[in-house]
């Protein structure tokens, strides 16, 4: 039969841990100094990459900073320790510097491959919390990572050392993230898929419907044949173009709902007569974030799209907007 859980005292437990990790942090604040500027130079000035290796739990952080840096700006990939004795140590060239990860400094697999790193003359950058180990003593810079105690009660499992490894190598990332002038546009770039890199990298162009799927009419059409057009191509209005296919209106719901209580014909009244005229447009290279904010601060939920001539080439609405992960 399990134990009953007690409530506080887990709660307890859980901010001791936070309290002795966040102490490990807190400490590396004073060795962020000449060594640190030493890395930081090493990684930013390389003609290569920054190749961080690893072991255990040192591995997986050591993949989580390889991450960060490439993400931000820092070529770089996570070589892990055990397989570089085995053929992937190949992966290394003379250009590139190397960020090694142990708090020990005597990880054996790492050790290993120390030879091949002086011969072949790369940098080698150690995070480690023994900086007179034979790690951090092989390294032309030595990053001290160490701490007091593990969060662990038994101050055996790779808690707090772990979490100031991490901190350190993201205090190295941002660090050269800000010294490269990396922009939100840079990060974008390299996020293509995330939400930040939807909004920063799409266009009005590549969301827009167009051809067939674009509603117009001119505007001598029927308010018959109007609806008909708004109701088959399902954007909430259409536009109404002249005979060079520029834009003179459109007719929306909104529209449709404020002339419902007029005596029209169906069949007589035309577009061109009903139509909103100078209707709020924007271009198809625009930002589709920047449309969205259009949307939001007219109080409007589709826009045709025109190029520099006024000439009709799209339109949009906020579904198209949503479903591209934009809004």
């Amino acid at each position: 039969m399990k134990a009953e859980l007690n409530a506080d005292d887990l709660i307890t437990r859980g901010k001791r841990v936070l309290s002795v990790e966040a102490a490990a942090v807190t400490a590396l604040q004073s060795r962020v100094d000449a060594s640190f500027v030493a890395a930081c130079r090493l990684m930013h000035n390389g003609n290569g990459r920054v190749v961080v290796t690893g072991m255990g739990k040192s591995g997986h952080i050591g993949d989580k900073i390889a991450a960060t840096l490439a993400s931000t700006g820092t070529p770089a990939f996570f070589l892990h320790a055990a397989e570089a004795s085995h053929g992937d140590v190949g992966m290394i060239t003379s250009a590139d510097v190397v960020l090694a990860l142990s708090n020990s400094g005597e990880t054996a697999e790492l050790i290993a491959i120390l030879p091949f790193l002086k011969r072949l003359g790369v940098s080698l950058i150690a995070l480690t919390g023994k900086p007179q180990s034979t790690l951090g003593r092989a390294a032309d810079v030595v990053l001290d990572v160490s701490v007091e105690l593990e969060a662990c009660p038994l101050n055996l499992a790779p808690t707090a050392s772990t979490t100031a490894t991490l901190a350190m190598g993201d205090a190295l990332a941002v660090a050269l993230l800000e010294a490269r002038g990396f922009t939100q546009e840079d990060f974008a770039r390299s996020h293509p898929g995330g939400t930040l890199g939807r909004r920063l990298l799409l266009h009005v162009d590549d969301v827009m419907r167009t051809g067939d799927a674009l509603p117009a009419v001119a505007i001598t059409t029927s308010l018959h044949d109007g609806l008909v057009e708004m109701s088959r191509k399902g954007l909430g209005m259409t536009t109404i173009v002249d005979e060079r296919r520029r834009l003179v209106g459109v007719f929306t719901d909104g529209d449709l709902r404020r002339i419902l209580d007029q005596p029209l014909d169906l069949n007589t009244a035309t577009m061109g007569k009903l139509m909103t005229t100078n209707p709020r447009s924007i271009r198809p290279r625009m930002l589709a974030a920047e449309a969205v904010h259009v949307m939001e601060t007219k109080r409007i939920t589709a826009l045709p799209v025109v190029d520099d001539d006024g000439v009709l080439v799209g339109a949009l609405n906020v579904h198209d907007l949503l479903r591209a992960g934009v809004m």
